[in-house]
């Protein structure tokens, strides 16, 4: 797909395809990292809107934003995960 741009939420995959579980538990695990640093940049900049040391409130309510749709969609992938697990364990009994 060309022209496709990511939304900035997760970091971008690489264009490599890789079956083994290390990649997938390499992309969660920056996913993750990802989440970390957006919510600390939402943070920082929650605390300088309180303060009153911040210029333009857009940025700290698209940071908050982004956090948050973020952490739902690593929420909604883990629980993905957990329900695929689920499901081979049920297929094994």
């Amino acid at each position: 797909m060309q022209g496709v741009t990511g939304t900035g939420y997760l970091p971008p995959v690489s264009g490599t395809t890789s079956t083994s579980a290390s990649g997938f538990a390499t992309e969660l695990s920056s996913a993750v990292d990802g989440l970390q640093q957006q919510q600390s940049i939402s943070n920082d900049l929650a605390i300088k809107a309180v303060t009153g040391n911040l210029d333009d409130i857009h940025n700290a309510t698209i940071a908050s934003t982004r956090a948050q749709v973020t952490l739902e969609l690593v929420a909604a992938v883990r629980n993905k995960g957990v329900d695929a697990f689920n499901e081979i364990m049920r297929m094994q009994s």
